[in-house]
């Protein structure tokens, strides 16, 4: 049984602590302070660190805690951040504390990111860092708007149960621009009715499911008419698109507004 518990960090970062009977791992642990104090109070020690991408965000507390524990840091190969002691790439398998996950290199928000996948005995979960979010998908920093579709299609591959585990708590401001893109979507109106409930309650949004996003996050969605329509309207494309073109339209908006 895998137990996966949200640690807040900074203003909007979720620290994501994985346990089961063989240990504890954290993933993307952008501040040590949070974790240990986490940790302190359960008695626990850390067994491994899974990093994502090279933003401070996301690794600012790594090194501080593997220090501490004498513990493996996992991340990307050739990452700018340089506290990795275990690389990894496109279709490496790893297990930690008894799970076997599965790389899968993501790069549009950073040239370095990758996502760890595990089918979990057909419950499926992903750590996708700050490319997938909630109702939306992350800026493109480093790489393009092309890398970025790319990494988001091999993600839509995912099984539809898929239990996604991003880094930040942006749902609510991705499903108010997603309504700006389809205004018609019931689902995404019943999405975002939720969302706003769990947020008055303080409680997360995430894990969110990947049938959902394919439903309602316009990201997911460059392929479907109601939001080539939206982007066609908004940005006087002529006929000729393709759905990069949507995509990186649609970024482009998300940035801007």
């Amino acid at each position: 049984m895998i137990k996966i518990e949200p640690i807040k960090a900074f203003n909007d970062n979720y620290i994501w602590l994985l346990s089961t009977n063989e240990g504890l791992v954290a993933v993307d642990p952008g501040d040590a302070k949070p974790v240990l104090s986490y940790l302190d109070k359960v008695g626990k020690n850390l067994s491994h660190i899974l990093i994502t991408h090279h933003h401070f965000d996301h690794t600012g507390g790594a090194e501080e805690l593997s220090k501490k524990y004498g513990i493996e840091v996992y991340g990307p190969t050739s990452s700018i951040y340089k506290g990795i002691t275990k690389e990894l790439k496109e279709g490496d398998i790893i297990t930690v504390i008894g799970i076997n996950f599965t790389i899968i290199e993501i790069p549009g928000h950073t040239l370095d990111h990758i996502a760890y996948y595990s089918e979990n005995d057909n419950n499926p979960i992903l750590f996708c860092g700050d490319t997938l979010f909630a109702g939306g998908c992350g800026r493109v920093f480093e790489g393009t708007c092309e890398q970025m579709y790319e990494s988001l299609l091999k993600l839509k591959k995912l099984p539809l149960n898929t239990q996604i585990y991003c880094g930040h708590e942006y749902t609510q401001s991705n499903l108010a621009f997603a309504l700006k893109v389809e205004k018609e979507n019931s689902l995404l109106h019943k999405r975002m009715d939720l969302c706003v409930e769990s947020r008055k309650n303080n409680k997360p949004t995430i894990p969110s499911l990947l049938e959902v996003e394919l439903q309602t996050n316009p990201f997911l969605r460059s392929d479907k008419k109601s939001v080539q329509k939206c982007i066609m309207e908004k940005f006087n494309l002529n006929e000729t698109y393709n759905d990069i073109e949507i995509f990186t339209a649609t970024r482009k908006w998300k940035d801007d507004s």
